[in-house]
């Protein structure tokens, strides 16, 4: 959908969009079809296999893609520095990352440490990020949609047919989203808690 309002509104120069709004569009309709799912049924079991997975959405491409690009960073400093980047080396700083982002409740199995080599977007440097903040205005064009309804939803058609005629945070701009501030994420995280409060109020109505 993205390519098509793009290349039907925009010569072909600036018919494909860059990657930092390549991963919105997907992720907006994702969130809209959850939460249309989930005004469609009563059922409990139902609606925390629904939750359960806009957590994991949530988990995998904001926590997850943000601990990739820490790890990214960390190497490419390493390197600047100097440092021999050896599988030791990679391998600790890979697992230190999964401790701090997981925490002590998660028990980690140690073959986790060697996961980052098979993480393909790493060779194409610094791209991973771009999954948290296209998931961050994902969650608040969304969530716009669903508040304020057609007027939302033309600024976002308006977004998608842009392509890389303007710069990626001015179209986002243009949609509502503003990362020039934390307000996008500090949303994004609170519809989070938001979720995880109604899957764990579900999970105790089940006794699970």
């Amino acid at each position: 959908m993205h390519s098509w309002y793009a290349r039907s509104h925009q010569p072909a120069h600036y018919a494909d969009y860059t990657l930092f709004v390549a991963e919105v569009a997907s992720t907006v309709n994702e969130n809209l079809l959850i939460e249309n799912l989930l005004g469609k049924t009563s059922d409990l079991r139902e609606r925390l296999v629904l939750l359960n997975q806009y957590l994991e959405n949530f988990k995998g491409t904001v926590y997850r893609q943000t601990m990739f690009a820490e790890f990214e960073k960390i190497v490419h400093e390493k390197a600047e520095e100097g440092q021999a980047l050896d599988p030791e080396t990679l391998n600790r700083t890979y697992l230190d990352l999964i401790r701090d982002y997981f925490g002590e409740e998660l028990v980690i199995d140690d073959a986790v440490k060697y996961e980052w080599a098979r993480i393909p977007h790493f060779y194409r440097p610094f791209y991973v990020y771009v999954y948290a903040t296209g998931y961050s205005s994902a969650v608040a064009l969304s969530e716009g949609i669903r508040r304020d309804g057609v007027p939302a939803v033309r600024r976002y058609l308006d977004f998608l047919s842009m392509g890389s005629s303007r710069h990626p945070l001015d179209e986002l701009r243009h949609a509502g989203v503003d990362l020039d501030t934390p307000a996008p994420l500090d949303q994004a995280l609170e519809k989070f808690e938001t979720v995880l409060d109604q899957a764990e109020e579900i999970a105790r109505e089940l006794g699970l």
